[in-house]
């Protein structure tokens, strides 16, 4: 009912919210006389806050088109190179007509980036799959929005996740890969891995964890005390909802997203409403870009997904609830998860010294977990001074994050074509 209240209203708003639009481009456009009216600026800025406050966000591209690559400017094409119900295996490929540097690009190491699926499209990782492309041949998991997969196509739990992130690691080919998990996956991705070495499969060659709650008992932070003050029936009773008739996935149950922005905001209000007010004085003063650098980022920021009910509820109790994977006690389909069996992969952990989302040592648990990766194939990072998303985005991450990733991926790489 709450779903579809919430679309109920966002219809009967529209006519509000996009006259807010067009009355915010009159007041604004140059070839408009009312923009040379007292005040239009005033009148502008206030009818595009109104319609940036009150519009619905679609999913943004990665819109990289182009890249600095062995000291040339290549251009990338997004390609799917595979697709499951509720994700894409997304491949950023380079291209060249120059012998040599065609044989570099041949000779960089392969990652998968498996992206979180937490509320925000893989998008959120544009600055990551940039930076990665400009050394690496890159793919990254695109996850669904739950609201458009229909119903016909099956729950999806967390177990299924762990399957994907399999299938796309034999997929691209283990023996030469370099798995990166940002965030939620990191405990996904460990698990994947680690039923792959119990199996007696070839493992990545590295994996690289970065700010992720693969222990949730260490340095707990807000959101993890909202997982553990309320039991599993509460969020089943009041943040999983049916999916309304006008989606694809119409019936389905979902953590919906608009619920899960709601939350975002929650955490710091005061921060978006003074974002907010700085992006009216600027479109005021005429400080154009500062207000594109807010469009922008409240463009990525506004843009949720709905998660499936399945696999929100998993997480909840598997990562921070019970906490499964760090006291060996999580079977996935029957099996056991034991990470002391991965021997192969080397292994890096990142955490950001200020991450309010994944507290300090929650990461760093890995290297506990992992006994059987050699010591000196395993290294932990802990980034001074970063936030959550400063250790995969924005100047600490190419800075300072990035050199050192690219260090231990070289490190850990077989060797280059024809050195064999």
């Amino acid at each position: 009912m709450l779903y579809r209240m919430h679309e109920l209203s966002r219809a009967l708003m529209s006519p509000w919210v996009y006259g807010a639009e067009a009355a915010a481009k009159m007041f604004s456009s140059p070839d408009s006389w009312l923009s040379r009216l007292p005040g239009a600026e005033r009148i502008a800025a206030t009818n595009e806050l109104l319609y940036r406050i009150g519009k619905g966000y679609e999913k943004p591209e990665f819109g990289i088109h182009s890249i600095e690559a062995h000291g040339h400017a290549l251009p990338v094409v997004e390609i799917e190179a595979e697709r499951k119900p509720f994700c894409r295996l997304l491949r950023f490929k380079r291209y060249s007509d120059d012998s040599q540097v065609i044989d570099d690009l041949h000779d960089d190491p392969k990652v998968l980036v498996v992206a979180p699926l937490s509320g925000h499209h893989s998008t959120l990782l544009r600055d990551t799959v940039r930076t990665l492309l400009q050394d690496h041949k890159v793919w990254i998991t695109d996850w669904i929005d739950a609201r458009m997969v229909p119903l016909s196509d099956g729950p999806f739990h967390l177990d299924d996740y762990i399957e994907y992130v399999q299938a796309f690691i034999r997929k691209i080919g283990a023996k030469d890969l370099h798995v990166i998990s940002v965030c939620q996956p990191t405990v996904p991705v460990l698990a994947a891995v680690s039923l792959m070495a119990s199996r007696g499969e070839a493992t990545p060659r590295s994996l690289t964890f970065m700010g992720g709650p693969i222990d949730a008992r260490r340095s707990p932070t807000a959101v993890n005390n909202l997982a553990t003050t309320k039991p599993l029936s509460w969020f089943q009773n009041n943040v999983i909802h049916e999916v309304p008739e006008n989606y694809p996935g119409m019936g389905r149950k979902v953590y919906p997203g608009f619920l899960q922005h709601a939350g975002f905001v929650a955490m710091n209000p005061s921060r978006h409403a003074t974002s907010h007010w700085d992006f009216y004085r600027d479109l005021v003063r005429g400080d154009l870009e500062d207000a594109e650098a807010h469009r922008r980022f409240y463009d990525e920021y506004n843009a949720v997904l709905d998660m499936a009910a399945e696999y929100y509820l998993d997480t909840i109790r598997i990562v921070f609830q019970e906490h499964l994977l760090p006291r060996g006690a999580w079977e996935v389909r029957g099996e056991k998860v034991q990470p002391e069996a991965i021997r192969d992969s080397a292994l890096l952990t990142i955490e950001g010294e200020l991450d309010d989302i994944s507290g300090l040592g929650q990461t760093q648990a890995a290297h506990d977990l992992c006994r059987g990766v050699p010591k000196a194939k395993a290294r932990h990072i802990t980034v001074e001074g970063a936030g959550h998303y400063g250790i995969f985005s924005g100047r600490r991450w190419r800075q300072v994050v990035y050199p050192q990733v690219r260090e231990f991926i070289r490190a850990h790489a077989g060797p280059a074509r024809g050195k064999r």
